[in-house]
Formats: structure tokens, sequence, C-alpha cells
């Protein structure tokens, strides 16, 4: 069957050349990441143990995550959490499938605490945090979905959306947050994982307004931290220099008041702890961003099941198919990409595949368009790709 696949060329201004752009990053240590990381980390502990047990993956969503924040009492040299961060997981799983059982509970309960042992060195599991979970289970009718054809049916009528190439801006946002939290912690462990980059770019001058946390053990003074700042500040203009050449003002946690001593140190390195909750999906989008001057799909993508859930797999296609035509076309400026699905309807054959190119001036238009639609069916005819990416942990879904 042939596949409904438009491509056109897209009449604006590309996002590099408007005066105004605005980007956001929330970290891995944001209350909110902190639920999608939790929501996808269960999901795919769920994938393995249904593979391991009946060969396939069965229905499962765990989109529901929640955060409710705990209270703490930081210090420099120390501090201690007064009350636990609580989390709980919810959603649906199948618990029993063609006479097999599954300890859905337990095993999302270990693949939580797990995700939090491998990214928050300083929650204590003992007693900062506490982690519950009430899963409802299945349908038989959304159950017997996973089986009904080789490539799966489309859960819903619904969409994604993906973009590329990434603007200057975009690329400074993500990588600001990334690398301090893997390779400046490295030198600074005083360095929280809460990081939140807030990117204005008005014209040819760019501010980063980053959150970032501080973990009072390895703190010892005021003037201690306000180095730490400092350091931040330089490590982060050096990175911003790697990807513009556009002038760069850095501003690193405005809502400290040193003279009072009011400034952003915790004991576990998020904010999770002193009174922000968190939910899956309030955060960043599949890319990594919050971006509101792109089309952006406000269907959160963590937890949900990778075989058959369209808010899922279609935002991460959308993407994956616009990042490949702009690497492979050099002529592409930017590329969007829209999947739209019907239920019931197999996800390798969507609704519409909607394709918008942004051509550099003088490009050959014909070619362009002719070469993205080839790659936009490639990818759609090999969908279950991304599933497989998914399962294994290969493709990032915040």
């Amino acid at each position: 069957m042939m596949r409904n696949i438009k491509v056109e060329q897209l009449m604006q201004t590309p996002v590099e050349d408007q005066k105004v752009e605005i980007v956001e990053r929330k970290g891995v240590g944001h209350p909110d990441s902190i639920a999608d990381g939790l929501a996808e980390a269960v999901s795919r502990a769920l994938c393995r143990e249904y593979i391991k047990k009946c060969g396939t993956v069965l229905h499962h969503n765990t989109d529901e995550t929640q955060i409710v924040a705990g209270k703490s009492h930081p210090e420099y040299g120390g501090g201690e959490v007064i009350k636990p961060i609580y989390t709980l997981l919810v959603g649906r799983a199948t618990t029993e499938f063609d006479g097999e059982e599954f300890a859905a509970d337990a095993i999302a309960i270990e693949a939580a605490r797990q995700y939090i042992r491998e990214n928050f060195a300083n929650i204590n599991l003992e007693r900062d945090m506490i982690i519950d979970c009430r899963f409802g289970t299945g349908s038989s009718d959304l159950r017997d979905v996973f089986s009904r054809n080789k490539m799966p049916v489309a859960n819903d009528t619904s969409f994604g959306i993906g973009h590329a190439p990434f603007s200057e801006l975009e690329s400074i946002a993500y990588n600001t947050e990334r690398m301090l939290n893997t390779d400046l912690k490295k030198k600074i462990p005083g360095i929280g994982e809460d990081i939140k980059v807030m990117g204005l770019r008005e014209q040819d001058d760019i501010s980063l307004t980053i959150g970032c946390a501080t973990i009072g053990r390895y703190v010892d003074d005021l003037d201690h931290y306000i180095n730490i700042k400092e350091e931040v500040e330089d490590y982060v203009a050096g990175l911003a220099a790697e990807h513009t050449e556009r002038n760069v003002n850095i501003y690193v946690n405005t809502a400290d008041q040193i003279e009072k001593e009011s400034v952003f140190l915790t004991v576990t390195g998020t904010s999770a702890e002193m009174g922000d909750d968190g939910s899956v999906g309030r955060g960043n989008r599949c890319n990594g961003l919050i971006t509101p001057g792109r089309p952006m799909s406000m269907e959160a993508t963590s937890g949900k099941n990778p075989i058959n859930h369209i808010g899922k797999i279609y935002n991460l296609l959308a993407t994956q198919v616009a990042q490949d035509i702009s690497k492979t076309i050099p002529e592409v400026d930017e590329a969007y990409v829209r999947l739209l699905s019907q239920i019931g309807k197999p996800i390798d054959q969507p609704f519409i595949a909607s394709v918008q190119i942004i051509p550099e001036e003088g490009a050959r238009l014909d070619s362009i368009l002719s070469e993205a639609e080839g790659i936009t069916d490639d990818w759609l005819a090999s969908a279950d790709r991304v599933i497989e990416m998914l399962i294994n942990g290969k493709i990032n879904t915040f």
C-alpha cells in the first residue's frame, strides 16, 4: 500500500533568522524530569520481563508517575531531609497473560530504585525517598492489540511532531545542562542534578538563565558557593563558544540573596526535597527541549508502552525523520515532520505524513522534496526500529 506522504516547501522565516527565540531545558534532576526518568525506566523493565517470560511486550503504561515534594534542611557541609520525597508509580500493566503471571509492582519499584541509584548519588533511598506503586490492570481488548498484526496498530487517533536541526540556542541549552551534569560535576561534586537552562536570543545576543542546585555536604561556606557559581559561569561561556559566535550572557541562580545567605543549597541535589512537585510530560519534549517557537505535541512520551502508543512512537519517529532529512540533505535549512494516526491502523501507515521543508536559498527544490519523501517512507517502512531502540534504551524520551 502506498503511504500518504505529502512533502512541501514551508514559506516562513527560519528560526535562526527570527529576532527572538526562547528555549528551555529541564535537567535530569528537575522534579518533572525525575518523573519522566522513573516512568521510562519502569516501562523498560516491564518490557524486559514480558519478553523474557512470553517473548513479546505486553500492554502497559506507566506515564502517570508523580513526585510529591519533601521537606529539607540544607546546610553548608551537610543538612538533612526532614520529610522524604514521595514517588507514586501510577498506570496500568499486564499482570497475567496466557497462564503466565508477572510481578509488575515489584518490578516497577526495583527499576525505580535502580534509576535513582544510578542518577542521584546523594539521595539516600533508606530515608530520603519513598517509592510506592499503584498499577491497575490493562483491559483484555488493549492487550489483544499487541498480537493482531506483525506491525503494531495505533492505540489512538493522535499525532507526533519533530523538527531538525537544532538552532544554535537549542544546542547550547541542551548541551549546557548535559555537560554540567556529566562533565563539570566530576570536578565539582557540589553541583546538583537539578539544573534548568532557559535560553533567550534577541537577534545576536544570547542570554542563558541557569538554575543550578548545589549540594550542601560539598560546599564549605558562602564563599565556596559563590566560587562554584563563578566556575559554572566560566564553564558555560566556554561551552557556548563552541556553538555560536554570538554574544552570550550567563546568569546563574538569579534568585539568590547573597546578603541574606539565601541560596540554592540542597541536601540531595534536587528541589524535589524542598517543595517542588513533578509529573510526567510537564517538562522536555522527546527531543530534550521545550521550544515555544516550534510546533510541539503536548503528549508525554516517557512511560507509555513502546509498541503501539502513538503519542510516544510518532513523536519519536517524527523527530528521527526530521533529523535524518536534515543530516542527509545539505540544502535543507529546517525540516518539520507531522505524523497523524488513525486508531486501529498499522503504525507504518499513518493517515498522513506531512513533511515541511525550508530550503536554503537557491537550492534545487524538486530534488529536495523527492529525497525527503524517500527518507520519510524508509523510516515508516521500518517503524519498528524506533520500538527496538526504545526497548533497548537506545533513544531518549525527555
